[in-house]
């Protein structure tokens, strides 16, 4: 026998807690990501799967009216055919045209799934799944909404001679490129989420969230920063662009020298005179990697048909790929 308990609020989940199984949904996700619903999936007297549903707040896309399943975990493939059989009649009752799978609500948290592993290791910051999952959103005729890849670029000291002549024009509209100021990290925050705000409104399933949320994201690993390895672009007393890298940390949990530094995030305004900073920016930081010992970049969770893939294509070979899924909904 099996039920599905819906949880209102965060005293249920630590009532679960006492429950064999998978874990509950930790209190803090469950009350900042604010889901329209969160299923519990309870059988025998353990938790075998979970997951939340948005359907209010959600990214535009095409004529569809998506609903999100989020904070996906189950312990088997029948757990996962109730759980998403149940989480796709919900969100049609709700009048959903589409579900997308797994996204936490939106793009800036938890998404997509590891699909092709490879053989290098998971690295800092990169979601980690069971390879079985994505057979399992296949099963209840999921299918890959968009796919995303990782890169890894073994020589630092290699040039896109290209980008002397972008380097050049930079250089006449007086744009210039400093690390971040830790001193002054809650401003430079704020900078860097204003841009990010312009730059990605045109990303995949868009939705911005609010400064605290963004704040919390990026003070949680402000332990690990290596200011040098973040770059500022600014131009006429305002940052145009921004790149964020940190050190591969897992390579220290392996009992590795950290020779990895993680390209993750690249965000330049939409703007014709800003043409290639975003490439600049990128060659300036393995620049400096390199300068500073390490000799690998890797090129993290770009989305196949942005820019950034086509900029990472000039450097690095793929090693990994994501997969973001759906399924057609009847309300």
């Amino acid at each position: 026998m099996y039920q599905f308990l819906q949880i209102e609020n965060s005293n249920q989940l630590a009532e679960l807690s006492r429950l064999s199984g998978l874990s509950v949904l930790d209190a803090q996700s469950f009350v900042s990501h604010s889901p329209d619903a969160h299923r519990v999936l309870v059988e025998e007297g353990a938790i075998t799967g979970r997951c939340s549903l948005w359907w209010r707040s959600v990214p535009p896309y095409s004529e569809q009216k998506l609903g999100l399943i989020g904070h996906y975990a189950v312990q088997n493939a029948d757990a996962a055919h109730r759980l998403l059989d149940h989480a796709c009649q919900q969100l049609s009752e709700q009048g959903c045209t589409m579900a997308v799978a797994p996204i936490d609500g939106n793009t800036w948290r938890r998404y997509r799934l590891l699909s092709e592993r490879g053989s290098e290791p998971i690295f800092f910051l990169e979601p980690d799944n069971p390879d079985e999952w994505c057979d399992q959103f296949r099963a209840q005729e999921f299918t890959t909404l968009a796919h995303y890849s990782s890169a890894i670029n073994s020589d630092l000291t290699q040039q896109d001679l290209r980008l002397e002549r972008v380097a050049g024009r930079l250089e006449e509209l007086e744009v210039r490129v400093r690390s971040l100021n830790l001193q002054q990290f809650g401003s430079e925050l704020e900078k860097i989420y204003r841009l990010c705000l312009t730059s990605f409104r045109q990303n995949f399933l868009y939705t911005p969230i609010a400064f605290p949320e963004f704040a919390a994201q990026y003070s949680q690993i402000l332990p690990h920063l290596q200011p040098e390895l973040v770059l500022m672009a600014e131009h006429e007393g305002r940052l145009v662009g921004f790149l964020f890298a940190i050190p591969d940390l897992f390579q220290a949990k392996r009992g590795e020298k950290i020779s990895t530094v993680i390209i993750k995030t690249v965000a330049v305004l939409p703007d014709r005179q800003y043409a290639g900073l975003g490439n600049f920016l990128v060659a300036e930081c393995q620049a400096i990697a390199h300068q500073r010992g390490y000799s690998r970049a890797i090129h993290a969770l770009m989305h196949d048909e942005n820019n950034s893939r086509s900029l990472s294509r000039h450097y690095a070979q793929t090693i990994r790929g994501y997969a973001l899924f759906a399924k057609s909904l009847t309300p």
